[in-house]
């Protein structure tokens, strides 16, 4: 096989503190896929792209695996202290695949599109780099004290974004020299090394998220671009045999009776899942795991429900929310609640104020009201490119 021509090294050491504490800001949820996710989606189904490469910091493995799960992407590899040096690290991870160009792309621009790739690239035919950026309009004030001290002249000024392409063993060889040096980014790496770095048509769109307000603008304008918003009605119950405990929402709930089913007869995440995939049209859960294959005996629910969350993203879009509403008269619901709240997020990347978790009972009336079983009835809200 031959060697890829061309892979995105996509850069996700940093550790966001601008955004307060919590997560780095590249895992956190936007729409339902971590922010680092996006992008490298975008990269992955670019035609000019053969592969990417993640560079994260040593202490992010299991937030990155959750992030990219289902993803073809080899191992991620541990970056530097700095940015600079993470993409040396990553560039240096790369020797054994020697691809002919590279693109170097922040994990924090998720909104990267296939024009801006594609321009990049195409720049690379007669120069040793090209970075995407745009011309600056704003006019440019020196300051002092709080006053202005002086005007400065914004002709051939402009703000450089990424991705930024290189030639391979140009940018490596770079980078290699200017080890322990400070450089802003790449294409002042290449400028140290004397590379001929062109300038082509960024995005606006394509902005590194940095702070809380940049958060903010991201979740709009992905708002903006998922305009077909679908709802999805699912519902599911099962009876009561012995045993121990329940699984509700993804939890483990002790009770004096267990769920009779295929799978964990999660009732709370079954409705959840057809919910889901009856938003985007996609059938039922029994059409996706046939309760007669053997593969599903016993299988954790959240399993059915990261599908149908992936079956959504897989269109494009996004789970805006989720709402469920368990229906028996035991065990009780309120002192599991917030941790069923909280599983649900983690297996769909929710906010948890975009999950809600209820519970009712039949005031004794019924199967359900003679405590036969538990049902669970769910509501779900996705958004869909037009």
């Amino acid at each position: 096989m031959s060697a890829p021509t061309t892979i995105a090294l996509v850069v996700a050491g940093g550790r966001g503190t601008r955004l307060g504490p919590g997560l780095p800001k590249q895992y956190l949820p936007l729409g339902g896929r971590a922010v680092l996710r996006h992008g490298i989606e975008t990269f992955l189904a670019h035609p000019a792209v053969d592969g990417v490469q993640v560079v994260i910091h040593a202490d992010d493995r299991a937030c990155y695996d959750a992030a990219v799960a289902g993803l073809d992407l080899p191992a991620p590899l541990t970056g530097g202290a700095t940015r600079q040096a993470s993409v040396l690290a990553g560039l240096e991870g790369l020797a054994a695949a020697n691809p002919a160009r590279v693109l170097i792309h922040d994990a924090a621009r998720p909104f990267v599109d296939h024009g801006t790739i594609g321009r990049t690239l195409a720049a690379l035919d007669g120069n040793t780099g090209a970075i995407a950026a745009l011309p600056l309009a704003d006019s440019l004030k020196r300051g002092r004290d709080g006053r202005i001290s002086a005007g400065l002249d914004r002709t051939g000024l402009w703000r450089a974004q990424t991705p930024q392409a290189f030639r391979y063993g140009d940018i490596l060889a770079a980078h290699r020299a200017a080890a322990g040096a400070d450089h802003t980014d790449d294409a002042a790496v290449a400028a140290a090394a004397g590379l001929a770095v062109a300038l082509v048509d960024g995005n606006e769109d394509n902005f590194k998220i940095t702070s809380a307000d940049d958060f903010t603008r991201a979740e709009r304008l992905l708002a903006q671009r998922l305009g077909d918003v679908r709802v999805g009605t699912g519902f599911d119950v099962h009876r009561f045999v012995d045993g121990d405990h329940v699984m509700l929402c993804g939890v483990r709930v002790p009770h004096d009776a267990a769920l009779a089913g295929h799978s964990d007869a999660d009732v709370g995440l079954h409705a959840i899942t057809d919910a889901l995939l009856g938003a985007i049209g996609a059938g039922d859960i029994g059409g996706h795991f046939p309760p007669g294959d053997p593969r599903w005996r016993g299988a954790p629910s959240d399993l059915f429900l990261r599908h149908a969350g992936q079956a959504v993203a897989a269109r494009g879009g996004m789970v805006a929310h989720v709402d469920v509403t368990l229906i028996c008269e035991r065990p009780k619901i309120g002192p599991h609640r917030d941790a069923m709240v909280r599983r649900i997020g983690e297996i769909l990347t929710l906010a948890p104020d975009r999950v809600s978790v209820k519970a009712t009972t039949t005031e004794r009336l019924g199967y359900l009201g003679r405590g036969e079983g538990i049902g669970a009835q769910a509501v779900a809200t996705v958004r869909l490119p037009p």
